[in-house]
């Protein structure tokens, strides 16, 4: 079933005060509610839903100002919660007319209204950013045609790996699901199994490595033993080898893989897709999460560097391979052709789309001096990652699976884009105020 969309009635209630009569209309989230094009998202996001008999949905400009207002503010699920029910603006941003003193939605409905929309869809908060923008003059459409291309890592909330502490965690899901399904053991392991991972920290800590590398074949012996009784004594019942598949599948994995192999490993029993990525960082050599693109606008618009195009990458693959993706993504987003992008050393042998120009850092080949001075611009996108990492919820995705890493690289760049429109508003309206100054005290006199 379809949801029922929120629409301004300009009805009055004895008993409730009405939003716009309660707050500065003149406010930038009032005035970047009254501009955002609300039919827009409804109609992509609805595309989701079928007709059909069952409880309606909530509203999409509620569900989508929440995750807008959670990104721009780098809030958690709980706290824009705790947010919507206190701030009238953030109510009046959602379409509510009434001051609301009770949340008319659940919190675990943001996750499921997420996982529902995904990425492709969610791509549509992005593009009605850049819409907004150039509504407001913010950007120009002619500065969307060149941009600045980089890649980032986007780090998973896990713990740094080790081997001893993913060989005795793994010991200690199998014999916590045993004791779930009434399953007997030999052996649990359970103090022996502590005692040797404090010991292997405790032994690598003070560099005494043979003594740790002993303790880690001891916890590496209690797996396997955990894991042959368990895959013995569930023969013959389908029940406990559905509900032990999983699991067990992960414990081989756990066991087979070495330090210097090559391949996917497992970094977190919880989350399979974390990759191990390499960016030459000298205070952070290696990062636990998905590669990401970023993309910005070569020019420094009026209202400030927005993000043109984010996607999350799988699978760590080349960056300059990454551009046949991308480029045609961000046209299609933007709706602006893509004439030129400047990007650095690490997209040399791109397979971008013909006839698309790439500038890579330390070519020599076809730059002329206005190329050159173009070249100044490519440091631009640096900040920006770093606002998308410090304030928009980017240096640490909660979301599980490789949807969530999606879905949570999308919304960062739609939050960026949103704070930035906030801010110019702002900077309008201050405009607005000393121009028509003078002429009130001209007035005054």
């Amino acid at each position: 079933m379809r949801p029922r969309e929120l629409r301004e009635t300009g009805q009055m209630d004895m008993l409730r005060s009405r939003l716009d009569q309660i707050i500065d209309m003149g406010h930038p989230l009032a005035v970047l509610a009254r501009t955002m094009e609300w039919p827009f998202l409804e109609h992509e996001f609805g595309a989701v839903y079928s007709d059909g008999p069952g409880q309606p949905p909530l509203p999409t400009r509620l569900m989508a100002g929440i995750a807008i207002l959670k990104y721009m503010h780098n809030l958690s699920d709980d706290q824009v919660c705790e947010r919507w029910l206190e701030n009238p603006y953030y109510q009046y941003f959602c379409g509510e007319e009434f001051f609301q003193h009770t949340l008319v939605f659940d919190r675990s409905s943001l996750t499921r209204w997420r996982q529902r929309m995904g990425e492709e869809k969610l791509n549509a908060l992005l593009q009605e950013s850049l819409a907004v923008a150039a509504k407001t003059k913010a950007i120009k459409p002619a500065e969307l045609s060149q941009v600045v291309i980089d890649t980032t890592v986007q780090p998973k909330a896990i713990a740094f790996p080790t081997d001893a502490k993913l060989l005795n965690r793994s010991r200690e899901i199998l014999v916590r699901l045993a004791k779930k399904h009434g399953l007997p053991l030999r052996q649990s392991y359970k103090r022996v199994g502590k005692l040797a991972l404090i010991k292997h920290q405790r032994y690598a800590h003070a560099h005494q490595f043979k003594r740790a590398g002993k303790c880690l074949r001891k916890l590496k012996t209690y797996l396997g033993r955990v894991r042959r009784d368990i895959a013995r004594k569930i023969k013959g019942h389908d029940h406990l080898i559905d509900a032990f598949a999983r699991p067990l599948s992960i414990t081989a994995r756990v066991l087979r893989q070495k330090q210097r192999s090559r391949g996917r490993k497992v970094y977190a029993l919880h989350a399979l897709e974390v990759e191990c990525i390499g960016k030459g960082k000298a205070h952070a050599p290696y990062e636990f999460g998905v590669k990401v693109s970023v993309a910005t606008t070569l020019s420094h618009p009026k209202g400030g560097q927005f993000v043109t195009h984010v996607k999350a990458l799988p699978g760590n693959p080349y960056d300059g391979h990454t551009l046949a993706t991308v480029i045609p993504d961000m046209e299609r987003i933007t709706g602006a052709t893509i004439e030129r992008a400047i990007a650095d050393a690490g997209y040399r042998g791109h397979n971008a789309p013909r006839p698309f120009q790439v500038y890579t850092t330390g070519q020599k080949r076809g730059v002329t001096p206005a190329i050159k001075r173009i070249f100044k611009r490519r440091a631009a996108i640096e900040p920006v990652i770093g606002h998308l990492k410090d304030g928009h919820r980017m240096d640490r995705n909660h979301l599980a699976h490789s949807s969530g890493d999606a879905i949570n690289a999308v919304l960062a760049a739609a939050g960026y884009n949103f704070r930035l429109l906030v801010r110019w508003l702002e900077t309008l309206l201050c405009l607005i105020l000393v121009a028509l100054l003078p002429r009130n005290l001209a007035h005054s006199r």
